[in-house]
């Protein structure tokens, strides 16, 4: 019986220190070892990379505090350390002569029934236990993660010839509960199965751009959210990675595929890129630039051009079709586009499904597999199988004959029918013999997006849908472009809140997109402010809060799932909620300061009383308040979450793998509802007009200091009008509806000024905060 309570991981590079950074964030002591540096601190590089878990850009870590988890040593005065730990994890450099010396060291000094694994994406592992004791074979497994480790969702767990079942089942085991991650059982394949598919997807898309003549801005705006992958596009996505390191990347794959493979036709090098390497143009993290770089004035984007090798303006060119696609969902429509667009779609896509089909059953037996892999290893919506069904089988395969080119065998076994289908409410797909298998998933792992293909929703619009689940608990959906909250999102909760307590034990707040909410939708807000319609504004307004309102106070229990971002609105209907199971890696926050407004739909409001009650001071409470929603605060973490206020100890709670939520979340209601009653908040006793100066007093200083611009100024005004009261006596009792009448007043304030409505039009064509 295996079982990891304690860790080792040695190679303290970007891998290994992600490894470790991991294990920490879910209470693993681990041990981090690296070689030795000659001088006084021999673990200067382990100490070194510590570091950089901190990095508040990309921290590895939940919570500073984690960093008490991971001690630091090297291979040469350390390795006896590694002697009683349950989990030996290498992540060193991808030379096999290295790895197997480094194995030697470890069989020498640890535990018999310790697992070790290694990080390798490219080495099978019979080449790495080669010459190795079977003792060590029976234990030995290839864990492969994808970097950023904690944000990255895929693990591809590979088995030996030797190696034991408890072995796999307790890696696969811990790092699906304890680390977070989607794992995947992968054959003793090259390049197993993320990136082979992947970095395939990746080489088309870059070989067929330079083939079309095609600039990387039009090939970026097909290959991105259009079709359902990353928004970086070819371009960007080379930039992110380096140039450099994908380009070696790309030949350590093309050096282990099988001759016959369809990868070697788009791993030659491009001489440009040679180029581009030898001029140190290889991309974000070496500060010169790639195929795009930020133009003089730090806001603005320059293009690379190929030909001239010289930067240009960047020049968006996004086709309709390109953008009715990313809002709908849709990619259909860009495959038959009559243009350069479409030609690049079709030619990069079709190819790339092809690819993907032909692995199975030889590299795969199962196209689940290599769904997940491209969705949680490459963040795309939707695996390869998955838009093979939406563009239809037998379409594609039509279209492919057309043009006269080979149909993977395993797609033609498809022809008739689609790879996936729902059958007495359970999903199930197609084996590579023709037949169909029910899609089975761990214990206590439900994802939504699979779920929601065997269900009618009760009601949705283009925003949001609500569904019934069983046992009588209702789960409502938000689907709009970055799940943005407008008035169809309010009308659905609303309408799903009525319908809920009247026939439901409970209701769920879930999705399973990248973000669980971006906020209100600025867009609407923007419509309002431009037309001077402020009537119209604070009926919106109005709207949010009370549906909030009637969420909070429903007679049954409400409980979020939430995963990503839940910034701004989205965040405020967390707030409402009675209970909150955050994934590890949520990331929330009343940011409605930085586009020049308030929050409007009671985060002002909610914010007050949780810090009230934690502090036990309504000055204090209200300066707390201030402070985090005037800077727009945010949390990386349920950890750091905790620290302002956004958090409860002892009913909210957090989890490691998002594929857990929905079932955590059930449960949570299945707890809840026996006896459920919506308990009703009391008015608060306010700090009123002292308070409020004194705010308005710090507010002029620091714009004096030049730490605030004078719309800050204007804004931070607001905020502590409705923290404070205003100008009332200290001591006035404000109720719920008194507090958000306040903010609805600032709200609308604040939308009659031209410095918030450019602050929203920035954000809304920019993504990012206007800073004047």
């Amino acid at each position: 019986m295996y079982e990891i309570k304690t860790a080792a991981v040695i190679g303290a590079g970007t891998m290994g220190l992600g490894i470790a950074g991991q294990l920490a964030n879910a209470g693993i002591d681990v041990v981090l070892l690296d070689v030795p540096v000659e001088g006084p601190n021999r673990n200067a590089v382990t100490e070194r990379a510590i570091e950089r878990l901190l990095d508040r850009n990309q921290p590895g870590l939940l919570h500073k505090d984690l960093l008490r988890h991971i001690t630091t040593g090297n291979i040469e005065d350390d390795m006896e350390r590694i002697s009683t730990v349950d989990w030996i994890a290498e992540a060193v450099v991808e030379r096999l002569d290295v790895k197997k010396a480094l194995y030697r060291q470890i069989d020498a000094v640890r535990k018999t029934g310790s697992i070790v694994s290694s990080n390798t994406s490219t080495i099978p592992i019979s080449l790495l236990v080669a010459d190795m004791p079977e003792s060590f074979r029976k234990e030995f497994a290839i864990t492969h993660f994808f970097n950023p480790v904690r944000y990255m969702r895929l693990l591809e767990l590979v088995q030996g010839e030797d190696t034991r079942t408890g072995v796999v089942r307790c890696l696969e085991v811990f790092c699906d509960k304890k680390l977070g991650k989607g794992v995947v059982v992968c054959n003793d394949t090259p390049g197993f199965l993320g990136n082979r598919v992947g970095v395939y997807a990746i080489q088309k898309a870059l070989h067929t751009a330079f083939d079309m003549g095609l600039a990387p801005e039009q090939a970026d705006a097909v290959f991105g959210r259009p079709l359902g992958i990353p928004k970086t596009g070819v371009f960007g996505l080379y930039d992110l990675i380096g140039i450099d390191l994908m380009s070696d990347v790309v030949k350590s794959l093309e050096s282990i595929l099988p001759e016959n493979d369809a990868f070697h036709a788009v791993a030659a090098r491009i001489p440009v890129m040679d180029r581009m390497i030898d001029a140190g143009l290889v991309g974000n993290k070496g500060g010169k630039g790639g195929f795009y770089r930020t133009a003089g004035d730090g806001v603005g984007r320059e293009t690379l051009d190929v030909d001239t090798f010289e930067y240009r303006d960047y020049a968006p060119c996004k086709p309709r079709a390109a953008v009715d696609a990313e809002l709908s969902g849709d990619f259909t429509g860009l495959l038959g586009l009559d243009d350069a667009f479409g030609a690049y779609a079709w030619e990069v896509l079709s190819h790339t499904l092809c690819y993907a089909a032909s692995l199975v059953p030889q590299v795969n037996e199962s196209l689940v597999a290599i769904d997940d892999a491209m969705k949680l290893g490459y963040n795309w919506i939707r695996g390869p199988f998955e838009m093979i069904d939406i563009i239809g089988v037998d379409r594609f395969i039509a279209r492919l004959e057309s043009e006269g080119r080979d149909v993977p065998a395993f797609l033609r076994t498809a022809a008739g029918e689609s790879f996936y289908r729902a059958k007495k409410k359970k999903l199930r797909y197609l084996e590579s013999d023709g037949g169909f298998s029910k899609l089975r998933r761990a214990k206590g792992v439900k994802r939504f997006s699979e779920i929601r293909r065997t269900l009618e929703p009760v009601e949705e619009n283009a925003a949001a849908s609500f569904y019934e689940l069983r046992h009588f608990v209702g789960l409502v959906e938000f689907h709009s472009k970055a799940n943005a909250l407008g008035p169809d999102s309010m009308r659905l909760l609303e309408a799903a809140v009525d319908y809920a307590t009247d026939n439901l034990r409970g209701l769920v707040i879930h999705n399973d997109a990248q973000h669980f909410s971006c906020g209100a939708d600025l867009a609407t807000i923007l419509g309002f402010v431009e037309a001077g319609d402020m009537v119209g504004l604070d009926a919106f307004l109005d709207h949010y809060q009370k549906t909030l309102q009637a969420m909070k106070y429903a007679p049954i229990p409400v409980v979020a799932a939430p995963s990503g971002l839940s910034m701004g609105g989205g965040f405020e209907v967390l707030l409402h909620t009675d209970k909150v199971i955050y994934h590890a890696n949520s990331v929330t926050g009343l940011v409605e300061s930085l586009v020049g407004v308030v929050p409007g739909g009671g985060g002002v409001k909610e914010m007050l009383y949780r810090w009230y009650e934690h502090e036990g001071d309504i000055t204090k409470a209200a300066w707390k308040a201030f402070m985090n929603i005037g800077y727009g605060k945010t949390a990386r973490s349920p950890l750091e979450a905790r620290e302002l206020a956004m958090f409860r100890d002892g009913v909210d709670t957090y989890i490691m793998n998002r594929d857990r939520l929905l079932r955590a979340a059930t449960k949570a209601i299945d707890k809840l509802a026996p006896g459920y009653e919506a308990a009703r908040r009391q008015p608060i006793a306010m700090p009123g007009r002292d308070a409020w100066t004194e705010m308005q007093t710090w507010l002029e200083n620091a714009h004096q200091d030049g730490k605030l611009m004078p719309h800050d100024v204007t804004t931070g005004s607001q905020i502590a009008m409705i923290v404070t009261g205003g100008d009332i006596d200290a001591g006035t009792e404000l109720s719920e509806n008194d507090l958000l009448d306040l903010e609805r007043k600032a709200f609308v304030t604040l939308g009659q000024t031209v410095e918030t409505r450019d602050r929203i039009r920035f954000m809304l064509e920019h993504g990012t905060p206007l800073r004047n």
